[in-house]
């Protein structure tokens, strides 16, 4: 992927990682398009980022994605990049039964979302000279957190569809490039998450990927240090000993 001179498309944009992704990657000379829910969220980004352009999006709702996907590629026709980081993670007591309402909602978002989503802009990706998919996945894809089941099997599925996409589309214009996160300050289990000295900090984690996707074009996934005990965990024989550190830390 080049890193600069893109028009890209970034859902869950107004908080978080994908605020950090759009910001870093509109300081490097791209289009960024900022896509979610909430209104105000996306205003006060593209209000601290002149250029910046937003649009709102129900990633559950498969008929507003169908809208959606038209209305993007009609008003940025230059559209050629597409990061699918929308997503959310609740925890789920599966004895006590109060885990279906949750699964249903992280499937429907982080699964089913980028795949409609994806399905919807591929006619117009795949008509660009270069064009690109990325899908934000999980160090959880590889190593579950117990107290998240199902988003931990959502990232799981991303890592896996990923890799499926990528050689469907390995004769056209169109890469796939996979991020998968480690426990990042973001609030995505709760404010406490931010601001909790076991998670990364995000500044830190948005350089190390840009660096990636600056100094390795070719990459097809996006590791950075922190993430690789959990990415690398099975083919290591690690993967019993990681796992009882990670749910031991979220217990």
């Amino acid at each position: 992927m080049n890193i600069s001179g893109n028009t890209i498309l970034i859902t869950g944009g107004g908080s978080g990682i994908g605020r950090a992704l759009a910001e870093a990657l509109h300081a490097k000379g791209n289009k960024v398009i900022i896509a979610g829910r909430r209104e105000r969220a996306l205003d006060a980004v593209t209000e601290a980022n002149p250029g910046m352009e937003s649009m709102l999006l129900d990633i559950q709702d498969a008929t507003d994605i169908a809208r959606f996907a038209r209305q993007a590629v009609e008003r940025f026709a230059g559209l050629n990049a597409v990061i699918q980081n929308a997503g959310i993670m609740k925890p789920e007591n599966v004895p006590a039964a109060d885990n279906l309402g949750i699964a249903e909602e992280t499937i429907m978002t982080n699964l089913l979302g980028p795949i409609r989503l994806t399905t919807a802009l591929l006619p117009h990706l795949m008509k660009q000279p270069q064009a690109t998919v990325l899908t934000v996945s999980s160090g959880l894809a590889f190593v579950p957190l117990a107290a998240t089941p199902t988003y931990s099997a959502t990232k799981a599925a991303i890592h896996s569809w990923s890799i499926g996409l990528r050689e469907q589309l390995k004769n056209t214009s169109v890469e796939v490039i996979e991020i998968a996160p480690p426990y990042v300050q973001t609030e995505l289990l709760g404010p406490q998450q931010a601001v909790d000295p076991a998670a990364m900090p995000l500044a830190a984690f948005i350089a190390e990927v840009m660096t990636i996707l600056e100094t390795q074009p070719e990459t097809t996934e996006v590791i950075v240090e922190r993430c690789k005990p959990l990415r690398h965990a099975e083919a290591t024989g690690t993967f019993a000993q990681v796992f009882a550190a990670l749910n031991a830390q979220h217990a």
